[in-house]
């Protein structure tokens, strides 16, 4: 995987190999969302070949000797519990266009796990509220179908036909969420939505666009779910990634049980 980025970048020798060169090739990984753990794994594994070739005369200097080990510590957004999520949705009034909008923006990044950036290239024929299905472009342009869910379906379709018509302005784009203006809606714009609507729900918790799509995937394992299939949902290139969702809910369910239990402070 690294000799194929390097070969990208037009080298083909491991003597001309730079500690700029490893920097790009792991900066790509992590925008594929490889986690620490497989960063470490595939660096690992490139240290042992520089050291191989080093002690067969094949390499003056060890290219790897600066490269520092990805951390393992990630910090995720807070997620919302279902009642606050619940509370959270119910913010925005449906009596306006800007509320039908506003529902359909919050149902589509709950309900189906999309990040800021998928949700505001929405095109309005990438999304089929009949067969509950959306087309997203995720990280690296690659498509994934997600399920949309009834509620976001329902939202969607009162949008398109109580909301979005009202928004539209000359030279409006098919993009699906527009901006007052009938321009695309920003991702700075949907950062501010998110914050104003989740003060409006009383909710103290630092709430972010990030937020909502890890609540998705925390509730979907709450309830069950098989981690691949959420992998998939989410567009994650590394199970690994999916897999801090398992382990900031097993966290939770111990400081339920901690909390709760009768006999966990005995």
């Amino acid at each position: 995987q690294c000799s194929l980025h390097l070969k990208t970048q037009g080298i083909s020798d491991w003597q001309k190999v730079g500690i700029e060169n490893l920097s790009a090739w792991l900066s790509s990984l992590t925008e594929q969302e490889y986690v620490a753990t497989s960063l470490s794994r595939k660096l690992s594994a490139v240290r042992m070949l520089a050291k191989f070739l080093k002690g067969e005369n094949k390499l003056n200097k060890d290219f790897t000797e600066l490269l520092v080990n990805p951390r393992k510590a990630r910090h995720l957004p807070d997620s919302l519990s279902i009642d606050e999520m619940e509370s959270f949705l119910e913010a925005p009034d449906l009596n306006t266009p800007l509320g039908k909008r506003d529902r359909a923006l919050f149902e589509l990044m709950y309900g189906s796990g999309l990040r800021v950036s998928e949700i505001g290239s929405l095109l309005m024929n990438s999304i089929d509220t009949k067969e509950g299905f959306a087309r997203v472009f995720g990280k690296g342009s690659k498509e994934r179908v997600v399920p949309l869910g009834r509620h976001a379906a329902r939202a969607v379709e009162n949008y398109l036909h109580g909301g979005r018509p009202f928004l539209v302005k000359d030279g409006t784009g098919g993009e699906l969420f527009l901006s007052i203006r009938g321009k695309v809606i920003s991702r700075k714009m949907i950062w501010v939505l998110v914050k104003d609507y989740a003060r409006k729900a009383g909710i103290e918790k630092n709430v972010s666009p990030h937020g909502l799509r890890h609540s998705f995937a925390t509730h979907l394992l709450m309830g069950g779910a098989d981690i691949r299939s959420v992998q998939e949902m989410l567009g994650h290139a590394d199970v690994g990634t999916t897999q801090i969702y398992t382990q900031v809910e097993a966290e939770r369910l111990l400081d339920e049980h901690a909390n709760f239990h009768p006999l966990s402070n005995s």
